[in-house]
């Protein structure tokens, strides 16, 4: 099944690595994040290598955003973000895990200083909404 892991963060500027531009990331030392780096190498290699890793993109900045809403007069665009929040959708990655257990394993490495990550399983084909 397929999973999707939503990374949430408010980086200040925003920009990525986010864990870099975070309150939280900043206090850390040089030597957490290039342990960080390395741990996130290994676990992209191992998911390329086991083929669980589809794919994953870095968004640009909320403001950037155009939202598009209907109302019976057609519809209206307006500029984002879209939530009246602090934090953000910064990115996501798309994996596909023979059990939910084993996505959790996964999504659990991008919990990051600063963010907050949602694991979410993805409604292609007949997938199960829960």
């Amino acid at each position: 099944m397929k999973y999707v892991i939503l990374i949430h963060s408010n980086p200040q500027p925003w920009g990525h690595p986010t864990q870099l531009l975070t309150d939280e990331g900043r206090a850390l030392g040089q030597e957490y994040h290039d342990s960080s780096d390395r741990d996130f190498d290994a676990l992209m290699e191992e998911l390329s290598a086991n083929g669980e890793f589809v794919f994953a993109e870095a968004l640009a900045d909320p403001a950037s955003s155009t939202l598009y809403a209907w109302n019976p007069d057609g519809h209206v665009a307006t500029d984002g973000p879209y939530a009246e929040t602090k934090e953000q959708l910064a990115g996501f990655f798309v994996v596909e895990c023979a059990t939910r257990a084993r996505a959790e394993e996964i999504a659990a490495h991008f919990a990051q200083p600063g963010g907050t990550v949602e694991l979410r399983p993805a409604m292609w084909g007949d997938g199960d909404d829960s």
